[in-house]
């Protein structure tokens, strides 16, 4: 959680500058020019930093990078549950290593508490220890226990069902945990026998309302290539028999549904409430669309007899990360689009992290298309422009769908560079990364490429770069000085002192500070 490294909450960011003397940056307000503290030019000062972006979680309860994908949330009268799968794999592994569930808490999507783990492989005796693939958390009253109880579906690879993946549950009474695993399969691999693959059953939602005819309806849908859907029995651990025929049997109980375009995988079902908290309209059917995986979604209106229609695709490949995975959910008034990136040091698809944004629907129920950003919708972006006019801006791309093209390590920055659009010269200022806890140093987020930063080269260039092997810390910090203009904040080099960022002839660089006026930046939130 980037509030973690933050050292000030910038409520009101022009430039909001202070000497460090312990001034909190909104009592010392700004024209957007520079401190107004008499400070001299190249004295360091402290640069309001933004808190409470993405990513919102990714951290454990000691503040130690902690990977976590495949997101699914849970609400519960205040409170917002999220559950990630582990990624454990060490930088250069790429390949999964999810060896449990993750829970984090929050009640305003700001502050996080973090629960541990929620569930282990080592747990479930049919599972592969090291397979906690995406999995989703619901409530529901069990008559029997006379409160509501909470199941995790979930899935993994089965050993015992010849090496498939099958679709498992595990039941607590909290939503924090400990779940414990019914001791088989719920949906095994072998059951779905149209199966193209060993991994068709994997990354289960489910969806649970009462219906126009007084009856509630509990459905699970599921599946990697293929789209499988059920409807589970009141016990919500076991498949029901939908056609009554007195046995349970594929595919007239579990359905195959006709997948919409480009269907990957990552099914999340979800559907509108109206001010009274009814359900209303279409289902939507959140999913993976391609590959690299961008987020897509179908409608119908009857979940287990219509076909899904394919709406469209609503974000792209992310910066950092190959695959995808959404949660969509209502909580504090509004509805939440919740997907995993890589954006944390050295990550990538196999060290993902949950990230949020703001999902609007049209007045006809289309979505309107929600931006990947480092801010989120509770940090703050910014504009850098030098004192002689110039506006940072990175090179403006599209992120690719080919894996051989990541990861972005050389993006060009500068001012006016072709194509470049409003996105692309905003920036998320948080706590430097090589030195969080000292308030004179800052790093600079790409707010459209979350992961992206400046930074500077052994050879002393300046580039937008993930931090693809979790080592660039150092060349991504910077030290934040008084003007050497007079007014504004220069950027010093950590790895080389006595140079400063200085955007030039639309070339952003490191120089000795000669043009004072091309090291000295006004900063203005967006």
């Amino acid at each position: 959680m980037k509030k973690l490294l933050a050292c000030f909450l910038a409520l009101v960011m022009t430039a909001s500058l202070a000497a460090c003397q312990g001034n909190e940056p909104d009592d010392q307000p700004s024209d957007g020019h520079g401190p107004d503290d008499g400070s001299t030019a190249g004295e360091p000062i402290c640069l309001a930093k933004s808190e409470y972006g993405n990513p919102m979680v990714g951290f454990d309860g000691e503040g130690n990078i902690i990977y976590g994908g495949d997101p699914s949330a849970l609400v519960v009268g205040d409170t917002l549950y999220l559950y990630v799968g582990h990624d454990s794999a060490v930088f250069p592994n790429e390949a999964y290593d999810i060896p449990e569930y993750l829970c984090y808490s929050t009640k305003d999507l700001k502050e996080w508490t973090y629960h541990g783990s929620v569930l282990s492989m080592t747990d479930v005796s049919w599972a592969d220890k090291k397979s906690a693939w995406a999995g989703q958390v619901a409530r529901h009253y069990d008559e029997t226990a006379g409160k509501d109880m909470y199941y995790m579906y979930f899935c993994s690879w089965d050993n015992t069902d010849n090496g498939k993946q099958s679709i498992g549950v595990a039941v607590s009474d909290s939503p924090t945990g400990p779940f414990e695993d019914i001791g088989e399969a719920l949906v095994k691999g072998s059951f779905t026998y149209d199966e193209t693959s060993g991994w068709n059953d994997i990354d289960p939602t489910v969806w649970i309302e009462t219906g126009d005819d007084g009856e509630e309806h509990r459905y699970l849908a599921w599946g990697n290539g293929k789209l499988y859907i059920c409807e589970l029995n009141e016990d919500m651990i076991s498949v029901k028999d939908y056609n009554g025929d007195g046995e349970i049997t594929f595919p007239e109980d579990v359905r195959s549904k006709t997948v919409p375009a480009s269907y990957t995988e990552a099914p999340w079902l979800y559907r509108r409430q109206d001010e009274n908290g009814n359900y209303y309209g279409d289902y939507y059917l959140f999913y993976a669309y391609g590959w690299r995986e961008q987020m897509a979604y179908a409608t119908c209106t009857d979940l287990m007899e219509n076909r899904l229609n394919f709406e469209d695709t609503i974000m792209p490949p992310t910066a950092t990360s190959n695959t995808n995975h959404m949660a969509v959910v209502d909580f504090l008034g509004k509805t939440w689009f919740i997907y995993h990136n890589g954006s944390l040091p050295a990550g990538s698809g196999f060290r993902r992290v949950a990230c949020i944004e703001e999902l609007k629907f049209y007045d006809d129920g289309t979505i309107e298309y929600p931006e990947e950003t480092a801010a989120g919708p509770f940090g703050i972006a910014s504009t850098l422009t030098a004192l002689n006019g110039e506006v940072l801006v990175h090179a403006h791309y599209n992120n690719s769908p080919a894996d051989d093209q990541y990861p972005y390590k050389d993006v060009a920055l500068g001012s006016g560079l072709d194509r470049a659009t409003a996105m692309d010269s905003q920036w998320e200022i948080v706590a430097g990364k090589a030195s969080p806890d000292d308030e004179t140093t800052v790093s600079l987020e790409s707010n459209n490429k979350p992961g992206l930063y400046v930074t500077v080269t052994d050879d002393g260039s300046v580039v937008l770069s993930q931090d693809y092997d979790g080592k660039m810390a150092e060349a991504q910090t910077f030290r934040t000085l008084s003007g050497l203009a007079g007014e504004g904040v220069t950027f010093e080099s950590v790895t080389q002192p006595g140079k400063y960022l200085t955007l030039s002839g639309g070339s952003l660089t490191l120089s000795d500070g000669s043009d004072a006026n091309a090291v000295s930046f006004t900063v203005e939130a967006v």
